[in-house]
């Protein structure tokens, strides 16, 4: 008897230590070795009969795995899963079709996307006589003296002629307008709202802005990138049940096209309120999480203004807030676009030359900002987009860390469009992520060369295999609502690399392989946000997120990069299915 309760403690004790090391699992070899101790592993789920892309390189594919408690049990063939199913697991049968780990879009504004979604949808108009008559019938469905939001216009696919507020004053004579163009960097107010806002030819540019006047002085309607900050604050803020609705929509919309995690610059553009993001985290994201609404796991990134805040409420609550929502680091805007001829370069614009773009931010606030940012340990992201502006902020990343204070930094630049000679090779001597839009190539490649020259825009443009080259990590994304997300598209495009229009691709050296692009927008865009260690690739230990798509031939993929999103799990669950009456697995 006394051996039978001696026994028995040191089983509860056991136990009872193995509850309490838990918590410190928080890492992949950790919690294998929790797995591994389990008395017994058993799969909810086992995935079988496909091919399965891991974008891990110790075993980069497979025909089948095993989820448990949503994250990856084991990968492998069929003999080794097959073991670890029971009576109540479910299979997936594959029927040959390919897997891939769910997609990670890298760059996005998530709510202001969803928020797009409900309004005046101006993507893809292609004449001035479209582009008013959609405004026509919009304002009809509008209350007299509401504001008229919409966006997505591309001066370029018109010929190139920049919107005036004189094309539509005259269907919006009782409504404030304003449509942001498809970039973010400049948008147009009919003259109601220029009223409204106290617009006139009185009114100097504001520092990293400008206001678009004609012959004459007087404002055309067209402001870019700080002088948007005349307008913004006259227009009513969403209300925070429309931008719940908008996440909502955003979600499904991500989810449709794949994507299982996205890292989410919010409603912060040169101009707006650097209260935006941090107002949706706490009635957006956080209410999601706590309903049981959340759809996609986010990692969020706040203006650098409010680097502060962000480092208190990490060291209050962690970087992890749950399984959904991820807190990222600090965002910061060193020029504008390239559209907007806002994108700042060492060179004039070919067809503007007195104008070199604009320094959005003044550099030695921005250094400072940065600087302190990254002392407080949090991941630092900077927009740029022309080549000095590049230079620029690599030149400041370097002597941030100058410090000889040997950290895992992973530095971010969004977009790095075009660079100078020389460039490319400082992202991998510095290991600085270059964050990039594969399908901003398809709007850019006719008017770089308008607006840089051909010989400069092929030089210097949207130079993903230079930059992979140069040991470079790529970390792919849509910038969406300025492009869709669309990972197979995008995928597509950094492959192909042919514009619309055109029969040849754009600079087809740049062009990348299958592995690299699907990477780009697992792993590579995993490790770009310090996600790595939960998602990113289909080994065991992490989330069981992927995408099931709807081609079985790894050949044909590789060569002509067409295919359909069939289902999206995340954590195991399918959360998408092109087949909605499908409720199994």
């Amino acid at each position: 008897m006394n051996t039978f309760w001696v026994t028995l403690s040191a089983s509860v004790i056991v136990v009872l230590l193995s509850i309490a090391s838990l918590p410190l699992l928080n890492n992949n070899a950790n919690y294998l070795k929790y797995l591994r101790r389990s008395s017994s592993e058993v799969a909810d789920l086992v995935v079988t009969n496909g091919t399965i892309y891991t974008s891990d390189d110790s075993l980069p594919f497979a025909d089948s795995m095993a989820i448990s408690n949503s994250r990856i049990l084991r990968v492998g063939n069929y003999s080794s899963i097959k073991k670890l199913a029971r009576t109540l697991t479910k299979e997936l049968n594959l029927h040959g079709k390919i897997v891939v780990p769910g997609f990670i879009d890298s760059h996005v504004h998530f709510i202001p996307g969803g928020l797009q979604m409900a309004r005046v949808e101006l993507r893809g108009v292609n004449t001035k006589d479209l582009f008013v008559e959609k405004i026509r019938k919009a304002v009809a469905n509008v209350k007299e003296g509401s504001w008229l939001l919409g966006g997505g216009w591309n001066n370029d696919i018109w010929g190139g002629d920049l919107p005036m507020a004189s094309w539509i004053d005259s269907v919006t004579p009782h409504n404030p307008v304003w449509l942001a163009r498809m970039d973010g960097h400049m948008g147009l107010a009919n003259t109601l709202a220029l009223t409204l806002a106290g617009i006139s030819r009185n009114n100097e540019n504001p520092n990293g802005g400008a206001i678009i006047r004609n012959n004459d002085g007087e404002p055309t309607g067209l402001l870019i990138d700080s002088a948007m900050k005349l307008v913004l604050p006259h227009i009513p803020e969403a209300s925070v049940d429309e931008r719940r609705e908008a996440l909502l929509r955003a979600s499904s919309h991500a989810l449709k096209r794949g994507v299982t995690t996205v890292v989410d610059f919010g409603r912060y553009f040169p101009g707006s309120s650097p209260e935006y993001p941090w107002d949706d985290f706490s009635d957006v994201y956080r209410w999601a999480d706590l309903s049981g609404n959340m759809m996609t796991r986010i990692c969020l990134f706040f203006p650098m203004e409010t680097w502060s805040r962000l480092v208190d409420l990490m060291s209050k609550s962690g970087r992890v807030l749950s399984q959904w929502i991820y807190l990222g680091g600090v965002k910061a805007f060193a020029d504008g676009s390239l559209g907007s001829n806002s994108a700042f370069f060492h060179e004039p614009y070919a067809d503007d030359l007195n104008n070199y773009g604009l320094q959005v931010v003044d550099l030695d606030s921005l250094y400072n900002m940065t600087f302190s940012s990254d002392k407080s340990g949090l991941q630092v992201s900077i927009h740029a987009i022309g080549d000095r502006a590049n230079d620029l902020i690599l030149d400041m990343y370097a002597s941030v860390a100058s410090d000889k204070q040997i950290r895992d930094r992973r530095f971010r630049i969004e977009h790095a469009q075009h660079l100078a000679p020389g460039t490319v090779a400082r992202f991998g001597e510095q290991s600085v992520v270059a964050s990039v839009q594969p399908d901003h190539l398809l709007d850019d490649a006719d008017s770089a060369s308008k607006k840089l020259g051909c010989e400069r825009a092929e030089r210097g443009s949207y130079l993903f295999k230079s930059l992979l080259t140069k040991n470079a990590q790529l970390a792919f994304g849509s910038d969406w609502p300025v492009a869709d997300i669309n990972p197979l598209k995008s995928i597509r495009t950094s492959m192909k690399r042919v514009p619309p229009g055109w029969e040849k691709a754009w600079i087809p050296s740049e062009c990348l392989c299958l592995k690299d692009a699907l990477n780009a927008y697992t792993i590579s865009a995993a490790h770009a946000c310090f996600l790595d260690k939960y998602v990113g690739s289909l080994s065991p230990g992490k989330y069981a997120d992927f995408v099931v798509l709807s081609t079985n031939s790894w050949e044909d993929f590789a060569t002509e990069v067409f295919a359909d999103v069939e289902a999206t799990y995340v954590g195991g669950f399918k959360a998408y299915s092109i087949r909605p009456e499908d409720k199994s697995e």
